[in-house]
């Protein structure tokens, strides 16, 4: 997020990619995917999809962005290692579409921390910074 600010969104994927590699080689397998397949490149999607203006638009994207995100994941992860929707029926049949509708919560809320993040820094850290390196 800070490097989208700074720089631009050229250096910021490149920061990112950068990292994805470093959580590759250090991280654990789940936080991994989560990290490459979505928190991680997400701040530089989120800036791109903001350009458009129409919140009704950007929304939809942000979600859909997440949802595909979910599912590569599960792909990768769950497929795989045995688990299936039919793990979640602990919740009743409706399981699988409880479980992905929090997490979609969670992503909106996600999303909303991100920009009061970007808020903080653009407002309150920045000018601090900017008076140290003075």
């Amino acid at each position: 997020m800070v490097t989208v600010i700074e720089i631009n969104l050229k250096w910021a994927l490149l920061s990112y990619m950068t990292s994805a590699v470093l959580v590759f080689l250090f991280a654990e397998f789940e936080s991994r995917l989560l990290y490459i397949f979505f928190l991680g490149y997400y701040p530089i999607l989120k800036a791109i999809i903001e350009r458009i203006k129409k919140p009704v638009i950007e929304w939809f994207l942000k979600i859909l962005s997440f949802n595909l995100a979910v599912l590569v994941v599960y792909m990768i992860f769950a497929k795989p290692m045995g688990i299936d929707f039919s793990d979640f029926e602990t919740l009743g049949k409706y399981g699988a579409i409880i479980v992905l509708s929090l997490g979609n919560l969670a992503f909106v809320l996600y999303d909303i921390a991100v920009s009061r993040m970007a808020t903080v820094y653009m407002w309150v850290v920045r000018p601090k910074l900017k008076n140290i390196l003075k």
